[in-house]
């Protein structure tokens, strides 16, 4: 039987806290002195909070950024997992994937604020996120096979479907870090910013997104990640069935009314789970 990971030191105070401004949340990672290193502590948290937004049906986006000015995320806690025996450290593996998991899972856009490094599991992040926004003086890039692994929090799938094979391959084989403008420039960011204004760029977009209608964009967002990975023809009907319930919707009826009496939309205050 495979023991269970060692907890760590009981920390003082959340390594990730969750704040809400209208229908746009922020989930920031706090635990600076390790640069957001990730534990199983702190992975424990992330679930949890992306669980609670998930089941939130007046939420429209989610920025996820950092406190520390040097680093959005290093990636695991290696000081954490040099204690691991071998039977933890494969222990520790569900509550990494069902972290990840559950911020893949938020039904709404969103979008990471990257500054400084964003390496390992700490990129991974912002590859589970639907927008990065990158300042300056952002770092990017998967070295786990410098320690002897590999990207282990999606990264080998998700890097290949945003920047295509041949950059995954390079990237993840050689463990190159990356900076900002040619992470822009290679497709593994979406903006690049002024640095130190990432979060602020990021909650602008956010909030962007929070004024269209609610269930369109829950819709769209389906569309995007169930189509994926299908033939163009499937995708296709993925997309016809997203638009027949957006279509036949109040959302719509609101969004024509709307334009003809050249007003801002009033959305409907909820919507049903997709």
């Amino acid at each position: 039987m495979s023991a269970a990971p060692r907890d760590e030191q009981r920390p003082s105070r959340k390594s990730v806290r969750l704040r809400r401004s209208g229908a746009v949340a922020e989930l920031r990672l706090d635990r600076p002195a390790a640069h957001n290193a990730l534990s199983s502590a702190m992975l424990g948290e992330l679930r949890a909070a992306c669980v609670k937004l998930a089941g939130d049906p007046a939420l429209a986006a989610v920025v996820l950024s950092s406190t520390d000015p040097v680093a959005f995320c290093v990636g695991a806690d290696l000081k954490e997992r040099a204690g691991f025996s071998d039977d933890e450290l494969v222990a520790q593996r569900p509550l990494l994937s069902a972290a990840f998991a559950a911020l893949r899972a938020i039904p709404v856009p969103v979008v990471a604020a990257v500054g400084g490094y964003a390496v390992g599991g700490g990129y991974e992040l912002a590859l589970s996120c639907d927008v990065i926004v990158a300042g300056e003086g952002a770092v990017v890039g998967l070295p786990e096979v410098s320690r002897g692994l590999i990207p282990g929090g999606g990264g080998t799938q998700l890097l290949q479907r945003r920047a295509g094979s041949g950059v995954a391959a390079e990237l993840i084989y050689s463990g190159r870090l990356v900076a900002a403008p040619e992470a822009l420039q290679r497709g593994l960011v979406d903006r690049l910013v002024a640095g130190g204004s990432e979060q602020g760029e990021a909650l602008a977009l956010a909030g962007e997104i929070a004024g269209n209608s609610p269930l369109a964009v829950r819709s769209a967002k389906r569309a995007l990640l169930l189509g994926a990975d299908l033939a163009l023809e499937r995708g296709l009907e993925v997309e016809e069935a997203a638009w027949r319930r957006v279509a036949l919707s109040e959302d719509r009826r609101e969004g024509i009314r709307a334009f003809v009496e050249k007003r801002p939309p009033v959305w409907p205050p909820s919507v049903d789970a997709l």
